[in-house]
């Protein structure tokens, strides 16, 4: 393969993934003015709807801007040498391959999100504020980006010199020693994530005594689910938005509920909300996302040793010394059909993963009270009640809340 055909396939995908997304998104557009399906009628009263909508809208119009923006500037970058201005510069500070790439990936991320951050900034203090959503200060808003740079620079830059170095000794084999090494490190963070992560964001406090701490008690008790961690967290620093999750397993297992869901939720609700979580465990979807994930894993980097060597790569995108960083980028924008798929393909089975947590709530505990929690989620974030099918297949994780409430009351 020429890298002049490389370069055109580039732009191909970068072009053709802003269409489908745009068109996608536009699908879903359409469906904002549909009224409420009568099971739903008792989410939104006639001004909350208004609302909803509103947010929708808003959300969908600046999306088309941030979109449209990102697909000019990654083409400008592409077109005009930008890969090819970062390699230099970072050649110009080392000739240490895995300095290198930590320089050249440092320009283009750090560079990009610096860039983009006047829209997420507009995002949390503009969009999210006019709805009464953001909690966040301007103070905390740039300390996360700075917490968020340091995690990528120990974190990613910590993989990707390993991932080099294995490079530099293995040769094409390189890909075996890096699958095992991401393995570890995704079931180190499954582990640890709660323990080691979220505290740098967020505070985490044991649920105290009292009678909802004791119904979780007692529900995990019957269910046969060894419970010694529950924490609440300080979700409402950022957001009035709710949520709850699992994280870990074996003794590192925790559940962690947003202060905003103890605001919002009954005690009833949020025990059911809770026997969802367990059930997420208990039917091992947490394993099998784990396995899952290193095995795509090991599959792409299987392809990518196939291709690393190939100077072609570097030159697609205009970079005239052909490196491993640089190969990297080009075979990371060719994946992304692939990449797309099974995305699409993880997110029908998370959907399935969801329907089987509800069974699992409503066998071991009760349907209506995670109807009405769902119900008061979906009105306290102003979701949409009626997205577009194809929107659905692409991009959601989760059921739409009217397929979550038919399956419960099966």
């Amino acid at each position: 393969m020429s890298s002049e055909f490389l370069f055109y396939t580039i732009l191909f995908i970068i072009v053709f993934q802003f269409l489908l997304d745009t068109a996608v998104d536009y699908l879903n557009s359409r469906k904002f003015q549909d009224p409420v399906p009568e099971e739903l009628q008792d989410v939104y009263d006639n001004k909350e709807y208004l609302k909803s909508q509103a947010y929708k809208k808003d959300n969908y119009k600046f999306g088309i801007l941030s979109s449209s923006f990102s697909i000019v500037l990654t083409l400008g970058f592409l077109i005009f040498g930008g890969f090819d201005w970062a390699d230099k510069i970072a050649r110009e500070q080392t000739d240490n391959p895995i300095l290198m790439a930590l320089i050249f990936f440092g320009i283009i991320i750090i560079g990009s999100d610096i860039i983009t951050t006047p829209f997420s900034y507009y995002q949390t203090f503009v969009i999210e504020e006019k709805y009464g959503f953001n909690k966040s200060t301007r103070k905390l808003f740039f300390m996360d980006k700075l917490k968020g740079w340091l995690m990528m620079v120990i974190l990613g830059g910590g993989i990707l010199s390993m991932i080099i170095w294995f490079f530099e000794v293995a040769g094409s084999n390189f890909w075996i020693y890096a699958l095992g090494l991401i393995a570890v490190f995704t079931v180190f963070m499954n582990l640890f994530y709660s323990r080691l992560i979220v505290p740098l964001f967020n505070k985490q406090t044991p649920l105290e005594d009292g009678p909802l701490k004791s119904k979780i008690e007692n529900y995990a008790r019957e269910v046969g689910f060894k419970l010694q961690n529950i924490f609440v967290i300080d979700g409402s620093r950022r957001s009035t938005k709710a949520n709850a999750y699992f994280a870990g397993f074996g003794k590192e297992k925790r559940v962690t509920l947003y202060d905003t869901l103890i605001q919002e939720l009954e005690e009833e609700e949020i025990v059911a909300v809770l026997a969802h979580e367990i059930g997420h465990y208990k039917r091992h979807h947490i394993i099998i996302n784990i396995v899952i994930s290193i095995l795509l894993t090991g599959v792409t980097l299987f392809i990518l040793s196939l291709f690393i060597n190939n100077p072609e790569f570097s030159y697609a995108i205009g970079v005239t010394e052909p490196s491993f960083h640089a190969a990297l980028i080009c075979f990371g924008i060719l994946y992304t059909p692939i990449s797309e798929i099974t995305g699409v393909v993880m997110n029908m089975l998370s959907r399935k993963f969801e329907f089987e947590a509800d069974d699992y709530a409503k066998d071991t505990y009760a349907a209506l009270p995670l109807i009405n929690s769902l119900k008061k989620l979906s009105k306290n974030s102003l979701s949409n009640l009626t997205p577009h099918s194809a929107y659905v297949f692409l991009h959601y994780s989760h059921p739409p809340l009217i397929q979550r409430i038919h399956n419960l009351k099966a």
